[in-house]
């Protein structure tokens, strides 16, 4: 499985697994950071306006809710849980 730049360190060593199939949720994890963070695979992915590619996911760790584009890594916050 081919690693992804983490959108917190910024190293290439983000990766996903599925962590509850039933549910349709993946867990993204960091190898450098120990960042983690989960995708519902029912939200549909979204064309990213940086580079016009239909591969920005909607991600959420325990602090926000963003879009994230892992062709160019560009990141949209949504929400904040504060």
């Amino acid at each position: 499985m081919a690693t992804q730049i983490c959108p917190y360190c910024k190293q290439d060593s983000f990766t996903w697994f599925i962590e509850d199939e039933k549910d349709l949720l993946t867990r993204w994890g960091c190898y450098n950071c120990s960042y983690t963070a989960l995708e519902n695979e029912k939200d549909e992915m979204e064309i990213c306006q940086s580079c016009q590619t239909k591969t920005k996911i909607k991600l959420n760790d325990e602090l926000r809710s963003y879009w994230w584009c892992s062709n160019c890594n560009t990141i949209t916050n949504i929400a904040s849980y504060v």
